[in-house]
């Protein structure tokens, strides 16, 4: 039904209803859940995407559980929705504990490939780039630093 609505009237949405849910968590401070998945190519690059709302720094995909939702079934459903690809191949790297916005927060962090190049929708997703590892961008918030953190660290032991 989103496809219905206007690339960028969707975008603002999606940066209002971000703004509401940011606060929102800021005052309830409800326990959450999500997924973030690496996603590595053959040539060993890995995945970077920018989102339509927020800071718009690069961090990895990936987003909430849904109620009841299994955390490799929210990483699979995350990659179709924001990149138009299932996952050829999935293992979880390890979890992350951490506050947001003074909200407890649970991230399953998964090593994955996709079925195919990325296919940013244009409305969550504005960008995706693949990057080496050991260089990865700029001013790479903190999140997604504990993030390539935990997947080297678990790359180094396999």
């Amino acid at each position: 039904m989103f496809h219905l609505i206007p690339a960028p009237l969707h975008r603002l949405a999606l940066r209002l209803g971000y703004r509401l849910i940011w606060n929102w968590l800021r005052i309830r401070k409800p326990a959450r859940r999500g997924a973030s998945v690496i996603v590595e190519r053959a040539d060993g690059k890995i995945l970077f995407v920018r989102h339509s709302y927020g800071s718009r720094a690069w961090c990895f995909p990936g987003g909430g559980h849904k109620r009841g939702e299994e955390p490799e079934h929210c990483a699979r459903r995350e990659m179709r929705e924001e990149l138009g690809r299932g996952i050829a191949k999935i293992e979880l790297v390890g979890l992350i504990e951490e506050t947001i916005n003074g909200s407890p927060h649970a991230s399953s962090v998964f090593a994955a490939s996709l079925d195919g190049e990325p296919e940013p929708d244009g409305r969550e997703i504005i960008e995706t780039r693949f990057f080496d590892p050991a260089a990865p961008p700029d001013e790479l918030p903190y999140p997604a630093q504990q993030r390539l953190a935990l997947w080297r660290a678990y790359r180094s032991g396999n």
